[in-house]
């Protein structure tokens, strides 16, 4: 029940606050603001896609017979710790430069994307720690996480980096 509740109320927390939250667009990332806050955000976020990449390639392998080698695991623990800190950053400036908005159909992808992502890796991590799930819980929580970081990658950073259009939008 635990790993049901909690991700969603991750979600809906972060949904409330990011629309009462006063967005300050001015404020800096590493002490870059404006465009150079968007250039950074997207490079942060392409690293944060290729890592997430790398950790599908790692679960597929855990699944596929790789679960019998220790370092396997250990990759896929130590990535997942690395995304989730590189993710902090961007989600903080996200949140409360922008907050959550519905202005056009690219910025509610994200903004909802946004929030999802923190829900889908509470799931994630509540589910590791469960001992009996059915077998499909586990690649469908990383699924699901995989997908919300590739939704925002493709709504913030590949929109700013191809000029500020996206395939889709």
């Amino acid at each position: 029940m635990l790993a049901v509740l909690a991700p969603v109320a991750v979600v809906a927390g972060l949904f409330w606050f990011g629309r009462v939250h006063t967005p300050e667009p001015g404020r800096s990332l590493f002490g870059a603001a404006g465009v150079d806050a968007l250039r950074l955000k997207s490079r942060l976020g392409s690293a944060l896609f290729g890592l997430a990449l790398v950790q599908v390639l790692l679960a597929l392998w855990m699944y596929r017979g790789g679960h019998r080698a220790p370092r396997v695991r250990i990759w896929h623990r130590v990535g997942g710790a690395a995304a989730f800190a590189l993710s902090l950053p961007i989600a903080q400036h996200c949140l409360l430069a922008y907050g959550v908005r519905f202005t056009d159909a690219r910025v509610a992808v994200h903004s909802v994307s946004g929030c999802f992502l923190y829900g889908a890796f509470a799931a994630k991590v509540l589910l590791v720690q469960h001992g009996r799930l059915p077998g499909w819980a586990l690649p469908a929580a990383g699924g699901a996480l995989f997908c919300a970081i590739g939704l925002l990658w493709w709504s913030a950073a590949l929109w700013f980096l191809n000029g500020y259009s996206a395939p889709g939008f």
